[in-house]
């Protein structure tokens, strides 16, 4: 059995431009629409924020998550960073009916509140669920590094080791410290890393040079894996998406 699933993930700055100047949402969902994905991994995603939903003429009446999945896609939020006006988390986007929904709090401290959201998928035809987690790390590396403690026990008990798993974000991982944990702890390969042998870089969207943003997947075959730039994608956010393409391989689940 082998079925050929479409991943994006995207920090969408919270529907502004890079330098904060314009709103920028209505064309992040058209270019996301050009893409035709099954799922989206977001991050700075904006659930609410009442004094820009009355500032801006063009704001959405649905939170942004709802109005990026329009009628097409299924969507979860987790709702990370708090405050007075409003909230702001990470939102997975899925072709696929949403299972199960949880939100784990990976907060430190006040100044980066964080969170790893995680949705079980309904695939048809598939024997097994599709566990999918998104999650954007603190900026700190003694931060990551006790977050990602939090995120490999918490992904431990939930999935069972031979069922396929993708966890996509933004890692703030410019040590390049990440990828050897998850796969010693949780038998994941980052898809760029496994396919071109370097992980993408994604940061800052006009001239790319950190290498930030990542997607884990265990259980696939990687067929592609790219970074999107140029236009329309340069102008939309300080990230820019990674985009992959990877089939269901059954010979490839992790054994402990």
């Amino acid at each position: 059995m082998s079925q050929i699933l479409k991943i994006a993930s995207y920090n969408i700055h919270k529907g502004m431009s890079p330098l904060n100047q314009n709103f920028v949402l209505h064309g992040v969902r058209q270019a996301l629409k050009t893409l035709d994905p099954d799922l989206v991994f977001l991050q700075e995603v904006q659930g609410a924020h009442h004094s820009l939903a009355k500032k801006i003429p063009t704001w959405p009446s649905d939170a942004q998550h709802e109005y990026l999945a329009g009628d097409v896609l299924f969507s979860a939020y987790g709702s990370n960073a708090h405050y007075q006006l409003g909230h702001h988390g990470n939102a997975l986007l899925s072709r696929f009916p949403i299972l199960h929904r949880s939100n784990h709090d990976l907060t430190l401290h006040r100044f980066e509140q964080r969170g790893l959201l995680y949705c079980q998928l309904d695939l048809p035809s598939w024997q097994q669920p599709l566990h999918a987690f998104c999650v954007h790390l603190n900026l700190r590396a003694s931060d990551r590094r006790k977050q990602l403690q939090l995120m490999v026990k918490a992904i431990g008990e939930q999935v069972p080791v031979d069922e396929p798993l993708v966890l996509a974000g933004d890692f703030n991982d410019w040590r390049g410290e990440v990828s050897a944990i998850l796969q010693g702890e949780l038998g994941m390969n980052e898809a760029f890393q496994a396919l071109h042998g370097t992980h993408a870089r994604s940061f800052p969207a006009r001239m790319p040079f950190f290498s930030l943003d990542r997607i884990y997947t265990r259980g696939f075959e990687i067929q592609t894996a790219e970074v999107l730039m140029g236009a329309p994608w340069r102008s939309l956010s300080d990230h820019a998406p990674l985009y992959a393409t990877m089939a269901r391989d059954l010979s490839g689940v992790h054994k402990k």
